[in-house]
């Protein structure tokens, strides 16, 4: 794993007042991804909910495991946790977190959506092959974090992953994609659409794609020309936080 001393992997909760959100990490990843993200927002008074997807802060086996299911249901889990609170919850979510937070907005009433580098395309070839891979190789080794396309060095240290690609769960994710993109028309919510212009996971054009294929009559794309993959924790990262907060409470 890509382990930085310091960071909590467990999910977190924060109650405030009655407008939610729900933040969900992405593929490989842990809730410090996104955990900056929910402390601002809720230190300006939202309740916010921040699951461990499962599989993810433990072990590549536990992830193997796995199947898009079990990411989907955790989704909705935090959601209904969060309408049995809040009178109007949003959801926010990076990269498979994005993915997920489309497909909730597909099938659930919500106040609003915020995909940040949602994983609707993906820009590794090998991610493609996943559905043959599976069957001749366990896990690709990622390359070393400095290699990544961070903006800020200094974001390493906020970031905790596994250092292997599961190749069965991948396949997962592209089962998910698919499922996602043939629902986009049912999505109706306002939608923020946040992207990094310098990820190399999600290729940015995809973004443009997502706000062409949703059918929202209130929708915005927000692309950051200094901003990675983890867009969350990343050089712009405050700049994404405001623009969910400010977004959020346009919508409420």
């Amino acid at each position: 794993m890509t382990e930085q001393p310091g960071l909590d992997l467990s999910p977190f909760f924060f109650a405030g007042g009655p407008v939610g959100c729900l933040l969900l990490h992405g593929f490989t990843g842990a809730p410090p991804e996104v955990r900056p993200m929910g402390e601002y927002l809720a230190e300006r008074g939202l309740t916010v909910l921040g699951p461990c997807l499962p599989g993810h802060a433990t072990t590549p086996d536990d992830l193997i495991r796995t199947h898009w299911t079990d990411w989907a249901g955790e989704a909705e889990r935090g959601l209904h946790e969060l309408q049995r609170q809040c009178q109007r919850v949003f959801v926010a979510g990076l990269s498979m977190g994005g993915l997920l937070t489309l497909y909730l907005g597909a099938r659930y009433p919500v106040a609003g959506l915020i995909p940040m580098a949602a994983a609707v395309h993906v820009s590794s070839r090998r991610a493609k092959l996943a559905p043959f891979l599976k069957y001749f190789v366990k896990q690709i080794k990622k390359g070393p974090p400095e290699k990544g396309d961070w903006v800020d060095p200094q974001a390493i240290r906020r970031h905790w992953s596994y250092n292997v690609y599961p190749v069965a769960p991948a396949h997962e994710l592209l089962k998910l994609q698919n499922l996602v993109r043939s629902e986009l028309h049912r999505i109706s919510a306002p939608i923020l659409i946040i992207q990094g212009l310098r990820d190399a996971a999600v290729p940015p054009a995809s973004a443009q794609w997502l706000y062409d294929n949703v059918p929202s009559c209130d929708k915005r794309l927000l692309l950051l020309a200094n901003s990675g993959h983890c867009l969350t924790i990343d050089a712009e990262r405050e700049t994404v936080w405001r623009a969910a907060y400010d977004f959020i409470q346009a919508h409420i």
